[in-house]
């Protein structure tokens, strides 16, 4: 049993349990504070503790009332920070169609409302207000994303930089372990927020007379915020350079922004971590338990990831719609084997543990330990994905440090298996390489993953079947999805395993036609498929495919692309989803004959089906489970 003295401390009473008369930094956290290396406070506390620092976090604030909750610890010595939470939220709080959702995995008992809208903002004014002289640094996924202008689907308009928008001092984004206790050293040792315009993988705010020359060979000057605002091609233009920088090798360089009265500048991000330093990260000292304020209440995030691990960082797959590496960087750090296999026995101690182990993987679960084979050629690259259009041919794609280390966990004691729950690229594992060796053990990880890390069900992404929108997706062609189904149901059959696999997909993403969303269900129904994990398109700031989304350009062409845009659009887009609903069948051959495409209609209705509009509920109305919040 966990006392309150092993966490970081969260009240006053706590902070006088372990003798401590000061605080030098206080988090205040949008989710409830579990105290694992899978929750960015928790990340981020136990980091500046392990630099010497007193840390105590306040999880989920009230920002209704007295404010009590933000007077309680006083002042901190060194600073304030704010974690708005693990997840953007406005992705938080609101569907795709932008209706209120009804709980919050990262509360206890799933309960909504314990947040508002945009804690980076509310929280670092409230706390402005409070403690005028106290430096605040914003840090997490919210203010990491919003970090220049950005399109924010629910305003539906384009929005300044978040540090425009927020009191605060400073914004630290991506992982934040590096910039955040240099920036708390060089308080320490005197030095003004103001004047800590350098530091790595940071925002600050500058003059507009500091904006260097369009020409400056260490930075790149962006289409200024009113520019943006009358050109939409311009913000387009801009996020070409945000996402190449945000992938370079050596974390890139600065980029400016105007702004009207002023100027952001994004400093350049810390290289990927090396294995040293990302192992000190995972192995501070976790109880990887929710906080005993909680007790008897489940929170439903942790409960997903409690008896998984971790074995990377960073994704080199560069889905367009995904923020990953712009959060974490495109290049990997892997964790060694023993790091792993430490955390591993940590969750064989753990109570409730029965020997299976949810989850061992990463953003994209078979990426450990891979880069590139000559490194100065990925100094040099600019490409945002090393798997599309095709795997890059410089890439390590070896899966066989992977497989060892799967070996190397179920044979410790205390692991009956271990499962692959985080989500595959299958391209990366089938993509010949021309290397004997290395083609070998990529066969030989997918059959060793379907016959004995799967726990019944594995999820993958194709996303969707249309040449044209994969490729605007950067995910590869349907046909790939469809030979490694073959291998899945073969290794399956040849094992007596009755397992299923999951596709994931996505309608009205930029480039889909209501025509290409008639055509998957076609596809789709021809596979034996019906749709579970299904979702529409949500733009979320910092990705391109929001960028399309946005301006109607790509960024790296500023070509058009289409986009559905209007509730309608997307509806008749999502319908054919449930092409197997008896209710949606009447609506959808409506639709097929408008579209001038009877062929479609016999394919899934061979057997005929009356015209006239569904009398019953509409498909667009239907929320499949668990397809709300997905990441890639």
């Amino acid at each position: 049993m966990t006392n309150t003295t092993d966490f970081l401390p969260t009240s006053v009473k706590e902070v006088e349990a372990l003798g401590w008369d000061t605080l030098d930094v206080i988090i205040f956290s949008g989710d409830a504070y579990v105290d694992h290396p899978a929750f960015g406070a928790a990340v981020i506390g136990r980091t500046l503790q392990a630099a010497g620092l007193k840390v105590a976090i306040v999880p989920q604030p009230n920002w209704r009332d007295d404010l009590r909750d933000f007077r309680k610890l006083g002042r901190p010595r060194l600073f304030f920070g704010v974690s708005p939470g693990a997840m953007d939220s406005m992705v938080n709080h609101y569907t795709a169609a932008r209706r209120l959702r009804h709980d919050d995995a990262y509360t206890p008992g799933g309960r909504h409302g314990m947040r508002p809208d945009y804690p980076s903002v509310v929280y670092s004014k409230i706390l402005k207000e409070l403690y005028p002289d106290v430096p605040v640094i914003l840090g997490g996924i919210e203010p990491s994303m919003r970090r220049l202008s950005h399109y924010d689907y629910w305003q539906d308009r384009l929005r300044p930089s978040i540090l425009l928008d927020s009191p605060a001092d400073m914004i630290v984004y991506g992982m934040g372990e590096q910039p955040v206790v240099e920036s708390a050293r060089r308080l320490e040792a005197g030095e003004p927020v103001a004047a800590m315009a350098d530091v790595r993988q940071t925002v600050v705010r500058r003059r507009l007379d500091e904006v260097p020359a369009a020409d400056a060979p260490d930075a790149i000057v962006l289409n200024s915020w009113r520019r943006c605002l009358r050109d939409k091609k311009a913000q387009a233009a801009n996020f070409r350079h945000i996402e190449q920088q945000s992938n370079r090798l050596d974390g890139g360089v600065a980029l400016w922004q105007a702004y009207d009265d002023m100027a952001v500048c994004v400093n350049p991000m810390h290289p990927a971590m090396t294995t040293a330093e990302i192992d000190a990260s995972f192995d501070l000292p976790y109880t990887r338990q929710p906080h005993p304020r909680y007790r008897g209440k489940t929170i439903p995030a942790y409960e997903m990831i409690k008896f998984s691990v971790n074995i990377h960082r960073g994704c080199f797959g560069g889905c367009a719609f995904c923020t990953i590496s712009a959060h974490q960087g495109k290049h990997i750090a892997s964790r060694s084997r023993q790091s792993i296999l430490r955390e591993v026995k940590q969750v064989v101690a753990m109570p409730g543990f029965k020997g299976y182990l949810s989850d061992l993987g990463g953003p994209s679960a078979n990426m450990y330990g891979m880069h590139g084979k000559d490194l100065s050629v990925c100094a040099k690259c600019m490409r945002p994905s090393c798997l599309h259009p095709k795997p890059c041919p410089n890439l390590n794609s070896d899966h066989g440090p992977l497989l060892d280390l799967y070996h190397a966990v179920d044979a410790l004691p205390g692991i009956k298996k271990s499962f692959i729950g985080s989500g595959v690229r299958y391209d990366l594992s089938m993509a010949p390489t021309g290397d004997a060796r290395t083609d070998a053990n990529n066969r030989r990880y997918n059959r060793e993953l379907i016959e004995h890390h799967v726990s019944g069900r594995l999820k993958v992404a194709p996303e969707h079947t249309s040449d044209a929108v994969v490729d605007i997706m950067r995910k590869p062609r349907f046909e790939l999805f469809r030979r490694f189904k073959e291998i899945f149901d073969d290794v399956n059959e040849q094992a007596g395993l009755r397992q299923q696999i999951i596709p994931y997909f996505i309608s009205s993403h930029p480039g889909c036609h209501e025509a290409d969303m008639a055509e998957l269900a076609v596809m789709t129904k021809d596979m034996g498929l019906k749709l579970e994990q299904v979702q529409d398109f949500t733009p979320t700031p910092m990705t391109l495919s929001t960028e399309i989304y946005y301006t109607g350009y790509h960024p790296y062409t500023l070509e058009p692309v289409f986009t559905a845009r209007t509730d309608a659009e997307k509806q008749a887009q999502r319908k054919y989803f449930f092409w197997y609903d008896p209710a949606c069948r009447a609506d959808l051959a409506d639709s097929l004959h408008r579209l001038h495409r009877p062929d479609l209609a016999r394919k899934l209705f061979p057997g005929g089906v009356p015209r006239g509009r569904a009398a019953s509920r509409q498909p667009a109305d239907r929320r499949p489970p668990n397809n709300s919040r997905r990441k890639r």
